[in-house]
């Protein structure tokens, strides 16, 4: 109570005398002080104006107004360090709705950067998060991360140096993530339990996988569906991955383009997807024990069209190098060939459509193709029985596009 009485002193300073009121916090050794004075203080429909400087933040931060837009100089000029954090899980939490983040950077966060939780109609934009140390599994898990949220814009964003997924939007409905960076991250930009999300002109590159689509058991919204992954750059992923033990993230191989995992309704088109050493887009099940009766570990009705594929396979990692030097060449497109997943103990078979169509090699020809055979879901490599034949054609109806009220 006597920081956020502090701050208000001072913020009061610069409030203006209106309906809707600019708070302005400048740099300073209070700045921690200052800016959560101004989150509580704030009321809907107020702006709070960050001066150019750093600011060096001792605390995480929470917001809970609706309606509040926080507004820097610019990513490079408003810089919100926490390199000195030694209270609160992440940067700057947000609980509420009509949210706006733009134009300032959030860097050396200890836990995730931004993370939004509940929330409606968030907008982040013109953002930097960053981990200046480079990769390293030190680093906090997520760069902006929403979870649980509905109508989600992320626009014009870089993120670098996360150490589970730079731009992760979980659990959540109408989302859409455009013209954004995400670098030197185990993963670029994932997508998780989600409905309805389109990603598009994002540059993907040098993280351990670049864009990742996945549906886990265990969580309260499952069964991700209708999500487009569309004129997006795909390429050059090739940072070792440095995920903690035990995440998810740790088992995507390093060199991975696009992974989507037992989602359904994935349409990718109209990528640049090359220079991904173990494949440029895998399509697989789920491989863990799964005790959710309700899940399903397949991907379902995943279409692949249009695309424009560089090099893949030349540096494969984790358990597809041991198939590599088995003498399997890896394709561009794998499949791990699963038709049957056990969930509660109960085994459950569907047949995997997927529509392969009109894609293309730089080098001339079309994309190569390989299923694994493994039938069974999580059953070791030791079973495969590699086939390159595609699969026929099927022509999936593409999800509309996602329309969010703030955009």
């Amino acid at each position: 109570m006597k920081l956020a009485v502090a701050a208000f002193a001072a913020l009061t300073l610069f409030a203006a005398h209106a309906d809707a009121r600019t708070w302005r916090v400048r740099p300073g050794p209070d700045a921690t002080e200052l800016l959560q004075g101004a989150f509580i203080q704030a009321e809907p429909g107020d702006t709070i104006r960050l001066s150019s400087g750093r600011y060096e933040l001792w605390a995480g931060l929470s917001l809970d107004v609706d309606n509040v837009t926080l507004r820097g100089e610019g990513e490079n000029n408003t810089v919100l360090s926490f390199r000195g954090q030694t209270q609160g899980a992440e940067g700057i939490l947000i609980t509420a709705d009509d949210v706006t983040f733009r134009d300032f950077a959030v860097e050396d966060a200890k836990g995730d950067a931004i993370k939004a939780q509940g929330c409606a109609r968030l907008t982040l934009r013109k953002l930097r998060v960053e981990w200046t140390g480079g990769p390293s599994p030190d680093n906090g898990a997520y760069g902006l991360y929403p979870v649980n949220c509905t109508d989600v814009l992320i626009e014009e964003v870089a993120v670098r140096g996360a150490s589970d997924a730079g731009i992760y939007v979980g659990q959540s409905r109408n989302i859409i993530v455009r013209n954004s960076i995400a670098e030197y991250n185990v993963a670029g930009i994932e997508i998780e339990n989600s409905f309805n999300a389109d990603v598009y002109r994002n540059l993907a590159s040098r993280n351990a996988g670049g864009i990742l689509v996945f549906d886990l058991p265990g969580l309260p919204q499952q069964g991700g569906h209708s999500i487009r992954v569309y004129e997006n750059q795909i390429v050059r992923n090739d940072t070792p991955n440095f995920a903690p033990p035990g995440n998810i993230v740790a088992q995507v191989p390093t060199g991975t383009g696009l992974m989507i995992m037992a989602n359904r309704d994935v349409h990718v088109f109209e990528n640049e997807i090359g220079e991904n050493g173990t494949a440029n887009v895998m399509i697989v099940a789920y491989r863990e024990t799964i005790d959710d009766a309700n899940y399903n570990a397949l991907p379902r009705d995943i279409t692949i069209r249009n695309n424009r594929f560089g090099r893949s396979g030349f540096a494969p990692a984790g358990d597809l190098a041991q198939l590599a030097q088995a003498g399997v060449p890896l394709p561009d497109i794998l499949w791990d060939g699963a038709t049957t997943y056990v969930a509660a103990g109960i085994p459950r078979s569907e047949p995997v459509r997927m529509g392969l169509r009109d894609n293309r090699k730089d080098s001339g020809g079309l994309p190569s193709f390989l299923s694994l055979g493994v039938s069974v879901a999580g059953s070791s490599l030791a079973e495969a029985a590699p086939d390159p034949t595609p699969p026929p054609v099927v022509l999936i109806p593409e999800p509309e596009r996602v329309r969010l009220p703030q955009d």
